[in-house]
């Protein structure tokens, strides 16, 4: 499992495009009319939006509190340090957790009972793989130290003992969140609006009002992709 960890890790962000794409894979429905009755498009809406955006929230805290240095160094697993504090204090893996979120979430959005029934256990199967052998890299360099963080905190359940605590006593750096997340974001939030504007026939609006309006979401997003990286690559933002 190591080594089938150790190669994944090198492609991981192209796993990402893998998914999305599965996305939009022709599926039977998780819900339908008949079984879930004539607004049954109601429940993959609220469910996989409210799922999905714990999973980015998830995210957002881990960075703004705590984040990890190096994730990997020449598509390697690869750590200078070993975070204990802040989200990292209550699950090991905080930003792999929001990442499942974020995809078991879409996959409930777009209503696909293949991507939550193939896609997802493919997905889980690979991260499992990953930190695997990222914990192997972490235990050969960081030793009994390790072990000891291993040993009170899980794998994969975020404790919610104490997280409150966590939570005010650390200072919220939201500019780090957006700097290290805006090419996430975006790429989610895409994601997300072209299964509204395409995926949901509920919508009382013709197709080019649908058109429009995407057309909008599509130019707020590239405005705010834009301005983030200006501000991180004149220095004015820092991750600091």
């Amino acid at each position: 499992m190591v080594q089938i960890g150790n190669f994944f890790f090198r492609y991981r962000n192209y796993l990402f495009i893998f998914l999305y794409l599965a996305l939009f894979i022709p599926s039977p429905p998780i819900f339908s009319e008949g079984n879930a009755g004539p607004k049954f498009y109601l429940y993959p809406l609220i469910i996989g939006l409210c799922i999905t955006i714990a999973g980015q929230l998830i995210r957002g805290a881990t960075i703004s509190l705590a984040y990890i240095v190096r994730g990997g160094k020449d598509k390697k697993v690869y750590a200078e340090q070993l975070v204990t504090n802040g989200i990292f204090a209550h699950c090991r893996n905080p930003l792999y957790v929001g990442n499942i979120l974020m995809l078991v979430g879409v996959g409930i959005l777009v209503n696909s009972l293949l991507y939550l029934l193939v896609f997802i256990p493919l997905f889980l199967f690979i991260y499992q793989a990953i930190v695997l052998a990222e914990e192997n890299f972490l235990r050969n360099k960081f030793g009994d130290q390790f072990d000891a963080y291993a040993t009170r905190v899980h794998r994969w359940l975020i404790n919610p003992s104490g997280l409150g605590k966590t939570l005010s006593e650390m200072h919220f750096l939201w500019k780090r969140w957006l700097i290290k997340e805006y090419n996430t974001q975006v790429i989610w939030l895409t994601g997300i609006a072209v299964i509204l504007f395409f995926k949901y026939s509920h919508w009382q609006w013709d197709a080019d009002t649908r058109n429009g309006w995407f057309v909008l979401v599509l130019l707020v997003l590239a405005v705010y992709y834009l301005t983030v990286r200006y501000l991180k690559k004149s220095g004015r933002w820092t991750a600091a």
